[in-house]
């Protein structure tokens, strides 16, 4: 069973030919598919209904179809272990379920596509929901594939491919669908990002299906159905609570990135009250920080290669915090796009590092035997305390100057760098642990 430990040092050379091999390059493919749905329920689709009239409040209120994504370790255990007819013995348990979320995903958008909010706003809610189900289980399966297909040391560069696959497919299916719903309407707009499945589609029939363990089987049961749960839905979690320190490694998760998460969520509000125009914004820190984020994804990458998991995690994540700062400075300074630029490139090229990292470590959590159910987990529990833990953001804005507001959040990121330190500390280069008992 696989571990998580450092792996064999590399020089720069083999750190950079990691993205190359082919297991990693795939992933590019299963990162886009899973990155493609997302705007067109969130950012697209509120472009959309504010265009047909609905009301601010109702837009708002579509926000809740995208639940599907903090709850998808409700049906993960399904996915992990339940086979699908036909596909399951064509494609294998993995290939099977991601050509069958891959082909609702395609078939949701269409459905979505073919809606007026104007006139059946119940019809665009009910296929934003549908849509959003079917993302987060391409998202559940693909992650499952992902950490399963890897070896421990191309578990950073895997990460980093995906995130640059998703953020193109954000760029394609923001910008991109907004442009052709300009020129040819929305249905086009959707229709044109459905096709755009096709390529993921091809690249799971030309993957191989990856190992996947079978979990610790229960014979004890009185009914074949009794067995299943335990070993679908009880054994992935009963497998991570028997790990030493189970407690505080779900508290690294929360935390990791909780300066950054109070950062992001008043990032918005931070440019505008400092006087950049919204095309400022957008140029600056939408399309430039794109390209700095994808830029820090491949380079936590290289780093995660060279030095391994924890360690990458305790740089990036140092300065993750430190890029902090820079929006202190960003606040003293006030109006200057220049000193944006600096500032947007700094945050974003450390974040993207540090995502990559922390994926990484995700991934290398997950034991084999339960790998959708697990990441899963993690991921929703990660999505789910960064959202409480931020909540508070918009009121510890309001009590202080902006300056005070990013030092605070540079302290905020502390909490899980000192887990960090005790994790390493605990868990030293070669120890097999923190997986697994």
């Amino acid at each position: 069973m696989r571990s998580v430990k450092l792996p064999p040092m590399r020089n720069w050379v083999e750190s950079f030919s990691i993205y190359l091999e082919r297991r990693v390059v795939i992933l590019l493919a299963f990162g886009f598919a899973s990155g493609l749905p997302l705007a067109l329920v969130y950012a697209t689709l509120s472009a959309w209904l504010s265009e047909s009239g609905v009301s601010k409040t109702a837009i708002g209120l579509f926000v809740w179809a995208s639940t599907a994504y903090t709850l998808k370790f409700l049906w993960a255990p399904l996915v992990d272990r339940m086979p699908l007819p036909l596909l399951t013995r064509w494609l294998g348990q993995r290939r099977g379920w991601l050509v069958f979320s891959q082909v609702s995903v395609a078939a949701a958008m269409v459905g979505l596509g073919s809606t007026d909010p104007a006139t059946g706003l119940w019809w665009t809610a009910l296929w934003a929901v549908v849509l959003a189900f079917a993302s987060a289980t391409l998202d559940i399966v693909a992650d499952a594939y992902r950490v399963e297909s890897l070896d421990e040391e191309q578990l950073g560069a895997g990460a980093a491919n995906f995130v640059f696959g998703y953020r193109m497919a954000m760029l394609v299916s923001g910008g991109g669908a907004l442009i052709i719903a300009q020129y040819a309407g929305w249905f086009w707009a959707y229709g044109v990002m459905s096709i755009l499945m096709a390529v993921s589609i091809v690249a799971t029939l030309i993957s191989p299906e990856p190992e996947h363990p079978a979990g610790e089987s229960d014979t004890t049961d009185t009914t074949p159905a009794l067995q299943w749960i335990r070993e679908a839905v009880v054994a992935p979690f009963a497998d991570f609570l028997k790990r030493p320190d189970w407690l505080l490694i779900l508290l690294f998760i929360a935390f990791y990135k909780y300066g950054d998460a109070l950062l992001g969520i008043m990032a918005n509000p931070f440019y505008l009250e400092a006087g950049f125009s919204k095309a400022e914004i957008g140029v600056v820190t939408k399309s430039w920080g794109m390209v700095m984020t994808i830029a820090g994804a491949f380079a936590g990458g290289v780093l995660v290669a060279r030095l391994g998991i924890l360690r990458a995690l305790l740089i990036c994540g140092v300065l993750q915090a430190a890029s902090n700062l820079v929006f202190a400075l960003q606040a003293w300074v006030g109006y200057s796009v220049p000193m944006l630029t600096i500032t947007i490139s700094i945050e974003n090229f450390t974040g993207g590092m540090a995502t990559t990292a922390f994926v990484a470590y995700l991934s290398g959590l997950c034991n084999l035997a339960y790998t959708a159910t697990q990441y899963a987990l993690f991921s929703s529990f990660m999505g789910f305390a960064r959202t409480i833990f931020a909540s508070g953001g918009g009121w510890l804005a309001d009590q202080v100057d902006w300056v005070s507001y990013f030092l605070m959040t540079t302290v905020a990121a502390l909490p899980g760098l000192i887990l960090l330190v005790w994790l390493i500390r605990r868990y030293p280069p070669g120890d097999d642990r923190v997986r697994s008992t």
